[in-house]
């Protein structure tokens, strides 16, 4: 079993930054792909980012290219998410979520793919 908790959330204003941080128990951290996907009200949960178990390969939604990077720390049982240039239709919930079914490139997309979510931290882009 593994525990998510999520922070770093907030109000930014758009072309702003905020860094997200995804705590996970448990000591085997580094056996779980982990990603990141978003609900904002009324819409259903999509995927953002994901990144494998080592680190070495990232997976990003195309909304997000270029803007969102995605990162983990073993060592720390820790998943980091750098968002910047943030646009109002970035606010949403963001959960953290580890999976151990995460053996082809489909599966890092899928939500249904992954084992473990947090509760969620609510980020707000104000225009």
């Amino acid at each position: 079993q593994v525990q998510l908790v999520e922070s770093g959330g907030g109000l930014v204003q758009a072309g702003g930054s905020l860094r997200l941080s995804c705590a996970a128990s448990g000591p085997t951290f580094s056996s779980y792909a982990m990603g990141w996907f978003r609900q904002a009200p009324g819409k259903e949960r999509e995927f953002v980012v994901a990144i494998s178990r080592s680190g070495g390969g990232t997976y990003y939604a195309n909304s997000v290219k270029g803007r969102f990077t995605i990162s983990r720390d073993n060592d720390r049982n820790t998943v980091y998410l750098q968002m910047n240039s943030l646009k109002p239709e970035d606010t949403a919930v963001y959960y953290c979520e580890a999976g151990r079914n995460q053996y082809t490139k489909d599966s890092y997309y899928n939500q249904g793919d992954y084992n473990y979510w947090g509760q969620g931290t609510q980020v707000t882009v104000s225009s």
